[in-house]
């Protein structure tokens, strides 16, 4: 569902913005550190309540305001919402959807599916396992209308175990907490297994377009052997976790990972053909959206020309036009973006702050 109008006032560098979006592409403009990639950061803190950047919010909120406030428009054929939020320095949230309080962070989460191609992306690829479950809870969480459910109960289950398995002293005052525990972490495990089971072959086939050269392949670990009983293994570490102080197996350990002709991408792959690949990643996870909900995300692309050369630059702008997705694309000049000529689009410049359309 594309954003058509954008208002921004106190958000990092930029002011006051006031802009009328096109529903295919839209083109920022800009040399660095005029506020380009501030824009794309402020449509994300519209969709998901927070940056993709930094976690504190005061960062984000001009140094001479006490908030930001951001307003967006939705359009859909036959439907069309309002949005706003608004963050103060002391750290209070306002949110609204068509004027309406008492929506959470989820609900415009739903409303603004997004996925983000920046250069510090890579860290799906060479991170961690938190940033390959939350590749996968994305997609579970526009997927499955119980998964956010599940998945917050999980999470606070998990603290609460933690915290208590420093104040047992036997296996049997922890149990109580197991039982559910296992129920949730099954489920879980069993969504997400079952998901990366349908975005495998949409991955597989993106991949052979973008890196032809490589076999890519991808496989899902749950966070503890397939073969184990999970309730069995919680008992049998019991000692090992109280010692620790936290659970050492389990869904929060689960993990979705890529290899290159068999071995770990992160370790044969040149940055710029684990971009490409981050880009493959992002677009098959868009488009099967697409396909299994007729949804369409809105990419948000930083620094579109960095590390891919002409032909990479074009196939994806292809695809992406492809998609009948709404693109946001961030560029030094505008001759970095010949490569996308889309009959519908807009230019924006930024400089220090201000936007204008071209």
């Amino acid at each position: 569902m594309p954003l058509s109008r954008l208002i921004i006032q106190n958000f990092r560098n930029i002011p006051s913005a006031e802009l009328d979006l096109s529903p295919n592409f839209n083109f920022i403009v800009g040399h660095n550190g005029s506020g380009k990639t501030s824009l794309l950061e402020a449509i994300f803190y519209l969709g998901h309540g927070r940056s993709f950047k930094s976690h504190i919010s005061n960062r984000v909120i001009n140094y001479e305001a006490e908030n930001f406030v951001l307003h967006g428009k939705i359009d859909e054929e036959k439907h069309s919402w309002t949005v706003g939020l608004q963050k103060q320095r002391s750290g209070n949230t306002t949110l609204k959807i068509n004027g309406e309080d008492g929506n959470k962070i989820a609900d415009l989460a739903h409303l603004l599916p997004m996925q983000v191609i920046t250069p510090e992306g890579l860290t799906l690829l060479n991170g961690g396992p938190s940033y390959r479950r939350a590749f996968l809870d994305w997609g579970l969480f526009h997927h499955h209308v119980s998964f956010y459910t599940l998945w917050a109960s999980l999470s606070r289950l998990l603290k609460q175990r933690n915290a208590a398995l420093q104040q047992v002293s036997s296996y049997q005052q922890m149990k109580i907490w197991d039982v559910e525990l296992v129920k949730l972490a099954e489920q879980v495990s069993l969504l997400r297994a079952e998901y990366a089971q349908a975005l495998q072959p949409e991955i597989e086939q993106t991949c052979r377009l973008f890196l032809p050269e490589l076999d890519i392949s991808v496989s899902f670990h749950q966070g503890w052997e397939k073969e184990q009983n999970y309730a069995e293994l919680l008992a049998r570490n019991f000692e090992r976790d109280r010692a620790l102080g936290y659970t050492v197996s389990g869904p929060q350990k689960a993990d979705f990972r890529f290899k290159a002709n068999g071995l770990p991408v992160e370790d044969i792959l040149s940055r710029g053909q684990l971009k490409l690949l981050m880009c493959a990643l992002r677009l098959a996870q868009g488009e099967h959206l697409m396909q299994q909900k007729q949804r369409h995300c809105i990419f948000l692309i930083d620094d579109f020309a960095s590390e891919l050369d002409q032909t990479k630059r074009s196939l994806l702008a292809e695809r992406l036009q492809n998609s009948g997705s709404q693109v946001f694309v961030t560029a030094i000049t505008q001759n970095q973006l010949k490569e996308m000529q889309p009959k519908k689009h807009r230019t924006f410049k930024i400089e220090s702050g201000k936007i204008e359309l071209l």
